[in-house]
């Protein structure tokens, strides 16, 4: 793989100060870049708003809300609800059973960081739950869209391309999730934060980052892969791209330091159940309806899931399920040696390919792994490289109509709904 591209040059409108420091823009307020982006944001907000309000109105009494729910009350269905019993009740003591063997799903598959930090919202400005929750969420896929624009121009996208990558990160399918009470949207911010300290080897400042990474999403053994092939790679190359031991020696520890984190919860879910496989008997919990119960076997879930796909819902052989599953692999991975994602540097390759092993790995695909791709949010980079206008045009109403049709598919609740997002 090739190195990282240069960092981007900075904004032409930026020029040095009198004192000769750092530069200052000129030009209009509204052509700054961070405006730019915010603007973005919000009108990728209003557009998904009205497509969560629109389903709101038509949602039917269940078991969470009244017919024709609020925006707040709407915006806090499926996990919402989980996240917000975590923030006040805590976790149980004792693991709830279905049948006094099999455990039932429960709290311990919610890592506290998000309803953590709702708490502490709500506790400051004295709003119920659904705003609070709502607000961070909101707050946070504003700094996410921040912070991936610099993202996008560190690794040597221009200005513009960087701007149209936000606009597609910001309308992408699940981008409702910047908007409703899940974890995603807090970890999307830390974790593009993540990425960026990285490509800027900048590792001292990553342990905070990568702590509160892994008490909000499950990510700590993902970023640990994907720091083992970046100091691989630097370890490589160190001829031509000197790598200090002082960089050595703080890179190695912060992979060992996200392997550690990552394995934290499951460890803290053990001490406080008893159960030394709590959380990954609670995560089993959600696939017991597709395939039973069963024990986490490393790289089997996916095609445990292709062969129920195959079988159960479309009536043809599951292992003709199971030959796709393995071309959409290989297929996935030409796609990282493509030109297009090879512009995106190294590193952010690293994360696409850990994480994708990660979820290769433990995660069994149903209607929530839509949700469960989005950390893959560097490869918009790449799609936001064509210049054409009407491909443009084309890709952001795609992803408009996508976000249309995974809220009725994943949010949207009709009767009795078993594709949660």
């Amino acid at each position: 793989m090739p190195g990282s591209p240069a960092p981007a040059r900075a904004d032409s409108t930026a020029l040095p100060d009198a004192a000769g420091g750092r530069a200052v823009a000129r030009g209009p307020w509204w052509t700054l870049w961070w405006v730019r982006v915010l603007l973005i944001y919000l009108g990728a907000r209003a557009v998904t708003t009205v497509i969560l309000l629109s389903f709101a109105a038509a949602e039917g009494a269940n078991a969470w809300t009244s017919a024709s729910p609020d925006y707040f009350s709407f915006a806090n269905l499926w996990d919402g609800r989980w996240y917000e019993i975590v923030a006040g009740s805590g976790y149980p003591a004792g693991l709830p059973t279905t049948d006094g063997v099999h455990v039932a799903e429960n709290a311990w598959a919610f890592l506290p960081g998000y309803p953590g930090l709702v708490d502490a919202v709500m506790f400051l400005t004295r709003l119920p739950w659904p705003m609070a929750a709502v607000l961070v969420s909101f707050a946070a896929g504003a700094g996410a869209a921040l912070v991936f624009h610099q993202l996008m121009r560190r690794v040597g996208l221009s200005a513009s391309t960087s701007l149209f990558a936000v606009v597609l990160f910001c309308v992408a399918p699940v981008s409702p999730l910047f908007q409703v009470a899940y974890a995603e949207s807090l970890y999307i911010l830390l974790l593009v934060t993540a990425l960026l300290l990285l490509v800027e080897r900048r590792y001292a400042w990553l342990f905070p980052v990568v702590l509160a990474m892994a008490f909000t999403r499950p990510s700590g053994l993902a970023f640990a892969l994907a720091l083992v092939l970046h100091v691989g790679y630097r370890w490589m190359r160190r001829r031509d791209d000197p790598f200090p031991v002082r960089e050595r020696v703080l890179s190695v520890s912060l992979a060992v330091f996200s392997g550690l984190a990552g394995l934290a919860w499951p460890a803290i879910a053990a001490i406080g159940t008893g159960s030394l496989t709590a959380y990954t008997d609670t995560e089993l919990a959600w696939r017991s309806a597709y395939i039973g119960y069963t024990h986490l076997v490393p790289f089997t879930p996916w095609f445990q899931g292709a062969d129920w796909w195959a079988s159960a819902m479309l009536g043809i052989p599951g292992w003709v399920g199971m030959a796709a599953l393995v071309v959409i692999v290989a297929l996935f991975g030409i796609l990282l040696f493509s030109p297009a994602v090879r512009r995106l540097g190294v590193d952010l390759r690293f994360w696409v390919a850990a994480y994708s092993l990660y979820l290769l790995a433990v995660f069994f695909p149903q209607s929530s792994t839509f949700r469960l791709l989005m950390p893959l949010f560097p490869l918009l980079g790449a799609l936001a490289l064509p210049r054409s206008r009407v491909y443009r045009v084309a890709i952001v109403a795609l992803f408009i109509a996508l976000q249309v049709g995974w809220v009725a598919v994943c949010w949207f609740i009709n009767g009795y709904d078993w594709s949660p997002p």
